[in-house]
Parts: C-alpha cells; structure tokens; sequence
C-alpha cells in the first residue's frame, strides 16, 4: 500500500466532492493536505479568473515544499472554461516549480467522460493556444458547440490534450514528474446534483453513459482512491495517461478500437 505519510499534498476543489474525498483519505494517511477552494479551505482562491489563479499560487508558495499536486477543482454552470481548463492548467503550471524540489513529485488533474463527447476543435485548439478570450468569446457565441457536454465537455477535451503533451516533457518528465488524468463517470458529488435529483435527466444519462461496474453514480471515495495512487511515491512508472474511473462508461463508449 502507498504511503503519503509525511508528503504535502496541494488539492483544488477540496471543499466537496472528489476533492473533499481525496483530502480526507490523505489525512487519514498521515499526509499533509494544503486544501483550495472558494471558500473553507487552507487556501481559499477563485480559479475562474486570472487574479484568483496567481493568488492560489502565492499562497500555496508561503506554506513551503510540495510533493504532488491535485487539480480536482472543476464543474459549474458558469466559467466552464475559466475553471475546468484554465485554471487547472495554470494550477499545474504555476507550482510545478515547487514540485520539482520534491524527492517523488506527482501531479494528477481531473478530467471527465464528458471529455468524450463532440467538441468543437477552435474552441479546444483557443485552449491549447492558451488563447482565453477567445475560447470564452467562441463559447459564449455559440453555446451549443459542445454538444450534451457542453463547455465542461470542451474544457475537459482540451485538459486531456494539455495533459498528453506536457506529461513527456523536459519540464515534467524530465524532472521526475508524474502528470497524469483521472477522468470519472457520473459520481454522486455536488457537481452531479442536476443529474442525481432529476429522474428524467439521470434516466437519459444512464441510458447513454452505463456504468456497468460499480452502479450508477460512483461513490467519490472510488475515484479518489486513484487520485492518491498516482499522486503517490509508489507511482514510478505512469505519466501521461487518461485513466478512467466510470464503472467501464468509456469502454461501452469506445469499444475495442481505442487505439489506432
């Protein structure tokens, strides 16, 4: 079993849901947990704009060493860009200077299965292109480019494709850096409420998203537990990948042609 025993862990999103779980399962292994949300955290930040992303950063710095980062933060009806991408990646950028000094440095971002649905490419490729403005201004003229995701699907595409790149890098790889995804199905989280108390709608997501291990929703806990192993000095060996949490969504999605 991986032991956090005496790391410091930085977790966005810890007030509730998935990043609530991972703070409490690293606790309870003894780690130390710099927790960041909008509010009753450690750190308390608003990742939508770009004063709120600087602000995580000088805060987090003045607690000293890190040894992985957590970008669970993430969901909303509003800012689905500012916060699932922008503000993961300028998390994961902004302290990875500070992981770079520890002994095992991981990082692990959260993504989604909504990361599988159409997107619309210029909004994805404005992300990459760390181009705001314009993703925002793209999104906000056509807020149906995403098809049933929506911007959280686009935002979540987008961070899969930051991941892969950045993952093999000289800044990340090179410097000993674990940098991968979790992506989860539909968890009964906060985020998840619109589905879970609507019969109708979490009917017709069921019918096109099954989560045939596990049931319908997942239980944060589940995912969580993922998040520490990767996040964990035992990981020597993973970097780079999406690995999805979602009782086999993805693979009733995708089927036996994911590679090509």
């Amino acid at each position: 079993m991986t032991t956090h025993a005496g790391r410091t862990y930085v977790v966005t999103g810890s007030a509730s849901g998935i990043g609530a779980a991972t703070a409490a399962l690293l606790r309870a292994q003894d780690a130390k947990v710099i927790g960041c949300d909008l509010t009753d955290a450690e750190v308390t930040a608003d990742l939508a704009t770009p004063a709120g992303r600087r602000s995580l950063v000088e805060q987090v710095t003045a607690y000293g060493p890190i040894d992985a980062v957590l970008a669970i933060a993430g969901g909303g009806k509003t800012g689905l860009l500012e916060t699932n991408y922008f503000g993961a990646v300028a998390t994961l950028e902004g302290l990875r200077p500070l992981l770079a000094q520890s002994l095992a440095p991981r990082a692990v971002a959260v993504s989604s299965t909504s990361a599988l649905a159409p997107a619309d490419e210029r909004i994805v490729q404005a992300c990459l292109d760390g181009d705001e403005a314009a993703a925002v201004a793209h999104l906000a003229a056509d807020p149906e480019a995403g098809g049933p995701a929506g911007g959280y699907g686009i935002a979540k595409r987008a961070l899969n494709r930051w991941v892969r790149r950045a993952a093999p890098t000289p800044e990340w790889a090179g410097s000993g850096i674990a940098l991968n995804i979790v992506a989860p199905g539909v968890v009964d989280t906060p985020a998840a409420a619109y589905i879970l108390t609507d019969e109708n709608i979490r009917r017709a997501v069921e019918s096109v998203a099954p989560q045939p291990f596990g049931g319908f929703p997942g239980r944060p806990e589940w995912v969580a537990e993922l998040i520490c192993w990767l996040a964990g000095p035992d990981n020597r060996f993973v970097t780079g990948q999406i690995i999805f949490a979602d009782g086999g969504s993805e693979a009733v999605a995708v089927g036996d042609l994911h590679w090509r």
